[in-house]
């Protein structure tokens, strides 16, 4: 598990900031967060040092290119060991459907998020990714009918900003 990193009330505004809009140049930055532009890049690089800021990207519509199906599923392997686990998740995690890959207990052994095109698309994975492999015994899948909320912040300490 990762060290717990201590942040100040100016990291937590630079934090707060980014998540809203990580294309903010470093002066709109620093004057949103009340710092002057060189201390603003200072506490950016650091965060980015620690490992808090993972990385930058740009948030795309999935309707807009073709990958408006949404799936979550379920996934239960017929053997546990960590080798087992450890190739399905590489699996998993190299498909660029699968946006999320979570390891669960109890339950399922996975939950995958995925964003394909249509059923077809759907159904090519399936294939791929659980059909072909005979230690895979039970997908459930479920589909979005509506997304009613979708968010990659992350709740901050302290009061609201």
């Amino acid at each position: 598990m990762a060290e717990k990193v201590t942040l100040d009330p100016t990291d937590l505004r630079v934090l707060d900031q980014l998540q809203r809009d990580a294309s903010l140049s470093n002066l709109d930055l620093a004057a949103l967060t009340h710092t002057s532009p060189a201390t603003c890049l200072r506490r950016v690089k650091r965060l980015v040092d620690l490992g808090v800021i993972e990385r930058r990207v740009a948030i795309l519509s999935p309707d807009r290119l073709d990958a408006g199906l949404t799936a979550i599923a379920e996934v239960t392997l017929d053997r546990q060991g960590a080798e087992h686990l450890a190739a399905f998740e590489q699996r998993a995690v190299a498909e660029d459907a699968v946006q999320q890959c979570h390891r669960v207990s109890p339950g399922p052994d996975f939950i995958l998020v995925l964003q394909v095109a249509d059923m077809a698309a759907w159904n090519a994975l399936v294939e791929r990714l659980f059909t072909q492999d005979a230690n895979v015994r039970n997908v459930k899948s479920f589909f979005s009918v509506r997304r009613a909320k979708f968010e990659t912040k992350l709740p901050l300490p302290g009061p609201a900003r």
